[in-house]
This record gives structure tokens, C-alpha cells and sequence, in this order.
């Protein structure tokens, strides 16, 4: 593997910016946009997974500091996940929104899973 020279090249970093900008668009209309406390978590908790994975990475600490921050975010993204089965069962979401967010929200997980195996 070649050395990574930039948190945007990680792609567990790349796919939850992806999660991130997903879960701003469902939030911006319909009823979730009007659950102020629901969408602001939601929100927090999407912005923690890929603040969390780029902090780790910046502060230089090495790959156990490194490790401790890339958990963070995967609880983060359990987080995001949780919250996506209040909101469907609140009515704010469709079952295929709620799938393909939490899809990806899984994916977000096991590539955090994986990146902290091979550290």
C-alpha cells in the first residue's frame, strides 16, 4: 500500500463525505427538516465520522493515537445509523432512503473496520 500523504486520500474518508453530503440533502426538506434536535444530531454525527478520521490522521500521533480517533468515527457511524431508524420510524424517511443511507453508513463502518486492522 502507498503511503498516504493526505487524509482525503482515505477512502473510508471519501465515503463519508459522501455520507455526510447525503444525509445534509435528506435533512434539508419534509418533515426532518423541521425536527430540529433529530436533524442536528444527525447532522453532528455524520460530520464526527469524517472530522474524526481527518483529526487522527493530522495530528501525527502514530498509528495507535490513530486507531483511538478512526473508532471514534466507526461509533459515529453506528450513530448515524441508529438515528436513520428514528427517522423512519418517525415517517421522516422512505424505506429505500433509509436503506441506502444505512448501506452506506455500513460501508463507511467496515472500511473503518478493515483501515484499523491493517494499522
Amino acid at each position: 500500500m502507498a503511503k498516504i500523504e493526505r487524509f482525503e486520500e482515505i477512502e473510508s474518508w471519501k465515503k463519508s463525505r459522501i455520507l455526510t453530503a447525503r444525509i445534509y440533502t435528506v435533512t434539508r426538506t419534509g418533515e426532518l427538516a423541521n425536527d430540529f434536535g433529530l436533524r442536528d444530531q444527525i447532522r453532528r454525527a455524520a460530520v464526527s465520522v469524517m472530522s474524526n478520521i481527518a483529526e487522527g490522521f493530522e495530528r501525527g500521533g502514530g498509528d495507535k493515537e490513530f486507531c483511538r480517533f478512526l473508532s471514534i468515527a466507526k461509533g459515529s457511524a453506528g450513530e448515524v445509523r441508529a438515528q436513520l431508524y428514528v427517522a423512519l420510524d418517525a415517517g421522516y424517511l422512505t424505506q429505500a432512503e433509509f436503506d441506502d443511507l444505512t448501506q452506506l453508513a455500513m460501508e463507511v463502518s467496515r472500511l473503518l473496520s478493515r483501515f484499523m486492522q491493517y494499522l
